[in-house]
Order: C-alpha cells, then structure tokens, then sequence
C-alpha cells in the first residue's frame, strides 16, 4: 500500500510539473519560472545522490542541467513523460562532468542506478536512454558531443561549437558521421571506420 501511494504521490507531482511546463511554454513566464524553480529540487537530489564525494560540484551541475532544459524546452512534446525527458538530459550532463573533471575510471562505474528523478519512468523509456548511452559512449568524441547537444538537447549548432570548441562545420560534421555510426552500431555492424 505504502509504495502504491508514494508512486502516485510522483505520479501527481510529474501532472503538476508537465502541467507547469507547458503553460510555460505558450508563454506564462510564471508558470515557467514555478516549473524550473519546482525542476531544481528534484534535480538537486538527483545529482546529489551520485556525486557524494564531490557534493561542491553539485550546483554547478544543476545550472548546467537547468540551462539544458531551458534550451531543449521546445523538443519537449506534451504526450511523452516528463521524467524520461529530464532524465535524459541529466545523465547526459551528469557524463559530461564525469568525462571532464573524475577520474577517467569513473567512467566505467555504472549510471545504471535508475532512481527516479521525480516519478517511476516507463521500463522501457529508461532501458532505451541506457541503450543510447551506451552507444553514444563508444563514438568519439568530435561525434558524440555535437549529437548530444545538437540533437539530444536541442542547442544550436553555433551554440554546441563554442562549448566544445569546435568548429561549426566541425560539430555539424561530427553530427553526419556520428549518426552514420550509431546507425552501423544499432544494426550489428562494430561501426569501423576503416571499411
């Protein structure tokens, strides 16, 4: 009984915030600033709960995630969960800062602690960002960050080039191979560039 409640309890919460967020987006910036005010708790926790041995860097995430999600917010579609949305973009920032500032073992360590963020994800929405992620980890990375940005989080292309200091034509061309390559992965091939 307990646990029923308390998945219902996330299910009234993710109603409230999908319903804040698309009221923000037809342009009441009051809803819009309760939807990101209400977002940063729950991803505070989220990021809190696996960055325990660096807790300073947490904030700085949380304005990365939120900016994130400011920047994606118009590839949001309203039949979709909120939660898989937001997560996605989260564990992608949360592999970034991995990539950049912990030890590069730490990028072995699974992600695979699925805890919702602030409701029960679908299964399978969850199982397919853990797909992706892991596909996405073995292009390199003129590939997988533009694909991330670009196509993931929605930034623009000149957006994506100077957070990663590439070149425009860089970031759309690591988009074009990147893609190439994913679709090789997915259909089996080792994705070589060799052949």
């Amino acid at each position: 009984m307990q646990r029923t409640m308390t998945q219902e309890a996330l299910r009234v919460r993710e109603a409230q915030l999908q319903a804040l967020l698309l009221k923000g987006l037809t342009g009441d910036a009051t809803a819009y600033r309760m939807f990101l005010a209400a977002l940063a708790v729950h991803v505070r926790s989220f990021l809190s709960r696996r960055l325990t041995q660096r807790p300073a860097e947490v904030e700085d995430l949380l304005q990365e995630v939120l900016l994130a999600v400011h920047n994606a917010r118009h590839t949001y579609q309203a039949q979709q969960p909120l939660t898989a949305w937001v997560q996605a973009i989260a564990r992608y920032k949360l592999a970034d800062h991995y990539r950049r500032y912990v030890r590069h073992d730490a990028l072995h360590e699974g992600l695979e602690d699925d805890s919702d963020l602030f409701a029960a994800s679908e299964q399978e929405a969850a199982q397919a960002t853990r797909d992706l992620g892991k596909l996405l980890a073995r292009l390199p990375e003129r590939q997988r960050l533009p694909i991330v940005h670009v196509k993931l989080e929605g930034l623009s292309v000149e957006e994506t080039a100077r957070m990663t200091g590439l070149s425009s034509s860089a970031v759309k061309v690591g988009i074009h191979r990147g893609l190439k390559a994913l679709a090789k992965l997915m259909g089996g091939k080792d994705g070589d560039e060799n052949r």
